[in-house]
């Protein structure tokens, strides 16, 4: 059976404020289950390993295994395969769930990586022998998305080359392109691909979304204020109309009120009851 991983390494340099709790969780479970699969490795069938075939993703028996397009963003290769997704997701990622909130967080990181695992599946259906696996799409999402959010934010390439976090972007998703043409690669370029695609898709869609949210909003609220404003103002005019005739009563009396006043006083004096009733 042939294994198709995400990537093997990665080449960035960023000092994160804090370790956020969604990636501490992903972090752990990323560890644990890798220790799993090195505890449940037989040596006698090296190519076959029971953790990597019950929760990596593959055509084979993605039914009823339907667990595998989340599972498999948890099984990596090797040490390296999975220390430097974890790195890497530890340093773009912490500052991303620190903006936008745990819950935020795992739903983008999950859709990114659930969603490049069902495009990769879609592609090989037909490749029984294929297992996809490995956080490196989901990992890609949070890349796109913090060069997104900081585009000209400096980070350093080999821990010494500084460059701009959307060059870098730009760099790695050229580089994925170019790879992904070559077919007898372990690595999964075009599971990265859609995983930026689909997280580009999604940030475009969701900040729009906020922004006609927050307009639409923005006008109910005003329009609300308005008409708040012109009532208030009715209500005070009708009280002077109203405190103007009582005024009267109490210097003349009821009796000498026009039909036009004694009209306003009841009509007036209704409408403050009514609004009143409202409050």
């Amino acid at each position: 059976m042939r294994y198709q991983f995400q990537s093997e390494q990665g080449d960035f340099s960023f000092r994160p404020k804090i370790f956020t709790d969604a990636i501490k969780v992903i972090v752990w479970s990323n560890i644990i289950i890798f220790l799993l699969k090195i505890i449940s490795q037989n040596p006698t069938t090296p190519l076959f390993n029971p953790v990597v075939d019950l929760f990596g993703l593959s055509s084979s028996n993605v039914w009823p295994r339907v667990w595998q397009p989340l599972t498999y963003l948890f099984i990596h290769k090797d040490f390296l395969h999975v220390f430097f997704n974890m790195f890497v997701l530890w340093m773009f990622g912490s500052e991303l769930e620190s903006i936008w909130g745990r819950r935020s967080f795992l739903k983008y990181y999950f859709l990114t990586g659930i969603g490049s695992g069902l495009v990769w599946l879609a592609l090989n259906i037909t490749n029984a022998n294929y297992v996809l696996a490995g956080a490196s799409g989901a990992v890609y999402g949070v890349l796109l998305a913090f060069g997104m959010m900081f585009p000209n934010r400096t980070v350093y390439l080999y821990f010494l080359l500084p460059i701009k976090v959307k060059y870098l972007v730009m760099i790695l998703v050229a580089t994925e392109f170019i790879l992904s043409m070559n077919s007898a690669s372990d690595i999964s370029h075009i599971t990265h691909l859609s995983a930026v695609l689909i997280g580009f898709i999604y940030l475009r869609y969701h900040w729009t979304w906020n922004d006609m949210k927050f307009s639409i909003r923005k006008y109910f609220a005003e329009l609300s204020f308005t008409i708040k404003h012109k009532n208030e103002i009715k209500r005070v005019k009708l009280q002077q109309e109203v405190d103007h005739i009582l005024d009267k009563i109490n210097k003349v009396g009821y009796g000498a009120l026009s039909k036009e006043e004694k009209d306003t006083l009841y009509t007036s004096s209704r409408k403050l009851y009514q609004n009143r009733e409202k409050d």
